[in-house]
């Protein structure tokens, strides 16, 4: 395993164990904030920029690429030009972007990993696992009916990261 993921894993380890939880737990949140929850379904890419800007106080000075957990980050010229570097990640990388606040903020406020997310988060992995399995049976056999299964699957599992 390389030193980069080895650390990643400890910091997910580390999420389990932090003591705060969030203000609305996931299944809550629509109900809590129906109106936000709406205009996140209509532009995702707005909020998420909305969202980053927040936490980071809206020091933009403080940003960078999907927030320091990838390997792109601080190799974008964000220095340079922040509002359009975030702009282009939210709209280009909208999945790592989300998850990237969502990270943030974790770390920043020690907010605990919850059971929902511990299960959506798997969820998405099994979708993954499947349409991979499905796509190499796919090559092998030469099914057009498992490609496309893998290429459901594989939304699919985009759309539950999204989540």
């Amino acid at each position: 395993m390389s030193m980069a993921s080895q650390q990643h894993m400890e910091k997910m380890q580390l999420r389990q164990n932090y003591r705060n939880f969030w203000h609305t737990d996931l299944t809550n949140t629509i109900k809590a904030d129906t109106p936000y929850c709406c205009f996140a379904l209509w532009c995702g890419p707005c909020v998420s920029y909305l969202l980053r800007k927040r936490a980071l106080y809206d020091d933009m000075s403080r940003y960078v690429c999907c927030a320091g957990y990838m390997p792109c980050s601080g190799r974008c010229g964000e220095s340079k030009c922040p509002e359009f570097c975030l702009a282009t990640e939210v709209f280009c990388c909208f999945g790592n972007s989300v998850a990237s606040t969502r990270f943030l903020l974790q770390d920043e406020f020690n907010i605990q990993t919850t059971q929902c997310d511990n299960c959506i988060i798997g969820f998405m992995f099994c979708l993954q696992q499947v349409a991979c399995i499905f796509s190499i049976i796919a090559m092998i056999v030469g099914s057009s009916e498992l490609q496309e299964a893998s290429q459901l699957l594989s939304c699919l599992s985009d759309m539950v990261y999204c989540t």
